[in-house]
């Protein structure tokens, strides 16, 4: 009998649905169907129809949620859309993947929120609409996957692997994720992403951390949740420079922050360090250092160095992918291999599938994009008021 293969949609044709993508080809296992493309122009829709194999594109969400042979909905659209998006597919029976951050604090599209809004006013009312998210998914029959790379990346794996076998305590984890300035040009502005490098870059190593934490927790038949938070962000960007000497970072904040500096402490006294920033050369560098009783873990997911290249010039390599904010392709480069694999969005992709295929619950269900979101905006109010922040102080949803 020939397995009914899994039918997909895919909202959004950007740099997120890319990554997807390319999972989706590599997942194996699953028969999967590409269907749809949908979004607001049909020439770039149909360019990423044409290169993933995709049947058909539409300009309307409607479509694609009265179309009863979609079974997986995946959101590629800007954070703002998240949680309506998501609420009207798990109405609609569909099984939806949503990207990270899950949201995050938009306002009413003026400029300079980020500086006007408390941070704690923007938690209450972000707190509010996942409440309204985790009511769609209690009464929904379809599943709700968060979609956090990192957590499938596959040194996170063996980690995980490692942990559960050894039973081991975490005491310690410290991470950096740090880039040159975002591949979007809204990125300076919080109305655009609900903050800034802490929700775009440092998020990845915030998933890393409470996700192993919630794994130890698991083995050990724990209970271990974050107690405080304590950040300093700024725009080291801004930081004065002659004419001439700013050409390389390309991080243009305007009321975001551009460096992050979070330290969180959990319920069972470990501690974390995490650091997100937009405004450091040399190409995309995500590290997370953990330090159990036992053991230690050093995960280098990007850049690795399983293919260092020397180029004199780069000539014929325009479609040649390099990496995610590489320098230039000439001189000595580490060029990312396998990345959809390395950093797991293949992984990803290939577990949605299989807990939609076998019934099998997620590794990144709500509870963990709930916390996630939640430490991240305790961070930002602990930064804007200079002091520690309990997680008592955030209300739940």
């Amino acid at each position: 009998m020939n397995q009914k293969p899994i039918t997909i949609a895919t909202i959004g044709y950007g740099y997120g649905a890319f990554l997807h993508a390319n999972g989706y080809k590599n997942a194996g296992g699953i028969p999967i169907r590409l269907k749809t493309v949908c979004g607001v122009d049909p020439v770039e829709a149909e360019k990423f129809r044409k290169e993933y194999g995709y049947e058909r594109i539409c300009s309307d969400y409607a479509d694609v949620i009265a179309d009863p042979e979609i079974d997986l909905i995946d959101l590629a659209v800007p954070p703002r859309l998240h949680i309506p998006f998501a609420i009207r597919a798990l109405k609609a029976g569909k099984n939806i993947i949503v990207e990270k951050p899950v949201t995050g604090f938009f306002g009413d599209g003026s400029d300079n929120i980020g500086n006007t809004v408390s941070k704690k006013e923007m938690w209450e009312e972000m707190d509010k609409q996942l409440s309204e998210l985790k009511k769609a998914i209690d009464e929904s029959d379809a599943n709700f996957f968060y979609a956090e790379d990192f957590v499938y990346a596959t040194p996170v794996q063996k980690a995980a692997e490692i942990l559960r076998a050894k039973n081991s305590k975490i005491m310690f984890m410290n991470g950096i994720e740090s880039i040159i300035g975002s591949t979007s040009a809204a990125a300076g502005e919080w109305k655009n992403f609900g903050g800034g490098t802490m929700m775009r870059n440092g998020i990845h190593i915030l998933s890393t951390m409470l996700y192993l934490k919630q794994v130890e927790a698991k083995a050990r038949g724990e209970k271990i949740r974050v107690k405080s938070v304590m950040a300093e962000m700024g725009q080291i960007s801004k930081v004065p420079l002659k004419e001439g000497e700013k050409q390389y970072a390309q991080a243009r904040p305007n009321d975001v922050e551009d460096c992050a500096n979070v330290i969180l402490t959990f319920s069972d006294g470990s501690m974390c360090n995490v650091i997100g920033t937009d405004a450091v050369i040399g190409g995309s560098a995500n590290q997370v250092t953990v330090t159990c009783n036992d053991l230690k873990f050093q995960m280098n997911l990007t850049q690795n160095d399983m293919l260092k290249t020397y180029c004199s010039d780069d000539k014929g390599l325009d479609d040649v992918y390099w990496g995610e904010l590489n320098p230039p392709k000439t001189g000595w480069n580490n060029v990312f291999v396998s990345d959809e694999v390395i950093r797991g969005y293949t992984g990803e992709m290939k577990s949605f599938l299989e807990c939609i295929e076998s019934g099998q619950e997620t590794e990144t269900s709500f509870e963990l994009a709930y916390d996630i979101i939640r430490v991240i905006y305790a961070a930002f109010r602990s930064s804007e008021e200079g002091r520690r922040i309990d997680m008592e102080e955030m209300q739940c949803a």
